[in-house]
C-alpha cells in the first residue's frame, strides 16, 4: 500500500509536468516527528488525556502536520499552480498512506499474529 501511495505522489508530479506537488512529501515526513521528539518514539501518547505540556504541543504539531498534508495540494490548486487533477491525485495518495499508516498501527497492537 505505501509503494501504491508514493507512485500517486510522483505521478500527480509526472502526469502534469508539475513537480509541485511534491511539496506534501515534506510535509509526511514532519508528521511521525512530533512523535518521536515528544512521544518517545511511541504513539501511545496520543491516546491519553494527562501526558503533560510536551504531549499536548506533539499532539498539536501532529495534527498540524496531518491537515497541512491535505492543505498544500488544495493551497496550490487554489493558487493555480497545479491542476485539479493532480490536486486529486494528491489527495488520494494521502488518503492510501493514512490508510497504510493505521493499517501498519493496528497490525502492530495485536500480539497474535
Amino acid at each position: 500500500m505505501f509503494s501504491v501511495g508514493a507512485l500517486m505522489q510522483v505521478l500527480a508530479c509526472a502526469l502534469y509536468n508539475n513537480w509541485w506537488p511534491m511539496l506534501t512529501v515534506l510535509m509526511y515526513i514532519l508528521v511521525p516527528m512530533p512523535c518521536l521528539f515528544f512521544g518517545g518514539g511511541s504513539p501511545d501518547f496520543l491516546n491519553t488525556r494527562d501526558a503533560g505540556d510536551w504531549a499536548d504541543a506533539a499532539k498539536f504539531l501532529t495534527g498540524f502536520s496531518a491537515v497541512g498534508s491535505i492543505a498544500i495540494p488544495a493551497i496550490l490548486h487554489h493558487a493555480g499552480l497545479i491542476k485539479a487533477g493532480a490536486m486529486y491525485i494528491e489527495f488520494v495518495s494521502f488518503f492510501i498512506l493514512l490508510c497504510t499508516v493505521l493499517t501498519f498501527n493496528q497490525v502492530t497492537k495485536e500480539e497474535s499474529w
